[in-house]
């Protein structure tokens, strides 16, 4: 595992690796802020944890350069906690355990964090070097972007210094982002109450898995598996034709990921549990013929567990079934002006159903605010009719495109002269923090950049190590070239 300290550039995958020892999953930050800021202290520069839970550090000029653009270098420190079913890692608890695999560092089991783990690496790699030349940098290390941008959202307005905003949390090399997505979650609630099983019923559970999951902004026009949206088209068959009710249903773990598995538990009479095992087999094949092309490990199969004491009462059933498969998911319409990029989408991410409490949580993203306030109003006008309770928190805009940012051309200038190609100029569906940023410091000149990372969200996230020289390349030489005031 500590081969990846030997790879290229030395600076980033020493201090990747030293991330990857320390735990830091959405929420549970505590040790990765203690361990930036004893980075820091031993680096020599300023640092400090601010209200909002962002580590600010801060990195004087080089001598003759102090009357550079100052530039803030910006990463999140939280990574996103998603495991294989047989994995037993803790994230709060233990160290990722990364690999080398051909090309592509990955993870044993588990994410591995290059989203955004490269970005603080390459931010630690600046704050210790003695070496490089630079106007002024501000190094502005988030908390918490995966599960709402809180960190950003919380940002201290006059906390920053700089002029230019480098993210580094972009995920193809060579790529530079100038615009992105808003989002906002979305979730709706029921209160109910149980009613007893008939205990001459039988339990079945009914589990499906083995689905690729992904990002529900960078992976969400590519078709891949929803687990809720696929579960919910067996369980309605199973109720109308073998009497089966819905006890309780758990599916999806992260707002911003596309549920990879999805389980439920149904009673019904015993002389239909054959019934229900033909039905799970004839939908397992539908599923793998209809995925063919896009999933490859689908597993879809019901086996018997002892009978809860209660259930879902019929009318409540049925509404939640209708709502989950009325509920808008996936791609609602691309960019006209880039008809490549998905403009506004939703992601059914989290369904829990349980013990008289219902819930369904959606991620809806768009870079239209009118649009996000339409698709918004869809998932409502869906979930009301099933006589659910709306909400929604953590709204954050679209970041505006400005193609003829200076940075940016500087970036591009740099770019051909340093590898002899020209750098490729987009927009993304995913959500990035420049947005927020921008929203409390509008004067900052934004790009985004990192290295290629392949997969976040999920258990088979990995990063092409090789094009982690160039990312370290470039942005040596831009903040050597970084203009002046």
């Amino acid at each position: 595992m500590s081969e990846i300290k030997n790879l290229k550039p030395e600076c980033i995958w020493r201090n990747f690796y030293a991330l990857t020892q320390v735990p830091r999953p959405s929420g549970h930050l505590e040790k990765i802020q203690q361990f930036l800021v004893d980075f820091a202290k031993k680096a020599g520069v300023e640092a400090c944890v601010d209200p909002a839970g962002n580590v600010l550090m801060r990195k004087a000029a080089t001598p003759g350069m102090e009357n550079r653009k100052g530039i803030i270098l910006q990463a999140h420190m939280d990574m996103v906690p998603q495991k294989t079913p047989e994995s037993k890692h803790n994230f709060e608890t233990d160290p990722i355990e990364p690999w080398i695999d051909g090309e592509w560092v990955k993870a044993n089991n588990t994410t591995l964090g290059a989203d955004n783990g490269l970005g603080v690496a390459a931010i630690m790699a600046v704050m210790e070097a003695k070496d490089l030349k630079h106007g002024p940098i501000d190094a502005l290390i988030t908390a918490d972007e995966e599960t709402g941008m809180f960190g950003a959202n919380g940002l201290p307005e006059g906390e920053l210094q700089g002029d230019i905003l480098l993210n580094l949390d972009s995920e193809t090399w060579g790529k530079f982002v100038i615009g992105s997505a808003g989002g906002i979650d979305v979730t709706a609630t029921m209160e109910y109450k149980e009613v007893e099983t008939d205990p001459e019923d039988v339990a079945m559970k009914v589990t499906l898995k083995g689905l690729r999951g992904g990002h529900s902004g960078l992976e969400i026009h590519e078709g891949r598996g929803n687990a809720n949206k696929m579960m919910v088209r067996f369980v309605r068959e199973a109720v109308e034709s073998c009497e089966a009710r819905l006890a309780c249903w758990h599916g999806g773990n992260m707002r911003n990921a596309i549920p990879f598995k999805a389980e439920v538990v149904l009673t019904l009479p015993k002389e239909n549990v054959e019934a229900l095992k033909e039905l799970v087999e004839d939908w397992k094949a539908d599923f793998i013929d209809e995925y063919k092309h896009i999933e490859s490990g689908i597993e879809f199969f019901a086996e018997e567990v002892e009978a809860p004491k209660t259930e879902v009462p019929v009318e409540i059933q049925d509404n939640l079934i209708n709502a989950i498969y009325g509920c808008h998911n996936g791609v609602l319409r691309m960019i006209p002006s880039y008809p490549d990029v998905v403009e506004t989408s939703s992601n059914l991410a989290i369904i829990d159903i349980e013990g008289g409490n219902a819930s369904l949580k959606v991620l809806a993203r768009s870079s239209r605010e009118d649009m996000k306030d339409c698709v918004v109003n869809t998932l409502q006008s869906c979930f009301n009719m099933a006589g659910m309770k709306v909400e929604t928190a953590g709204s954050y805009g679209g970041w505006d495109p400005n193609p003829d940012s200076e940075i940016l051309n500087l970036l591009l200038k740099e770019y051909k002269e340093l590898f002899g190609e020209d750098g490729i100029v987009q927009v993304d569906h995913a959500g990035l923090e420049c947005s927020v940023i921008l929203g409390k410091y509008p004067h900052l000149d934004v790009v985004s950049l990192g290295p290629t990372i392949r997969s976040p969200h999920t258990t088979t996230e990995r990063a092409l190590y090789a094009t982690a020289v160039p990312f370290w390349e470039l942005l040596k030489k831009t903040m050597e070239d970084v203009p002046v005031k």
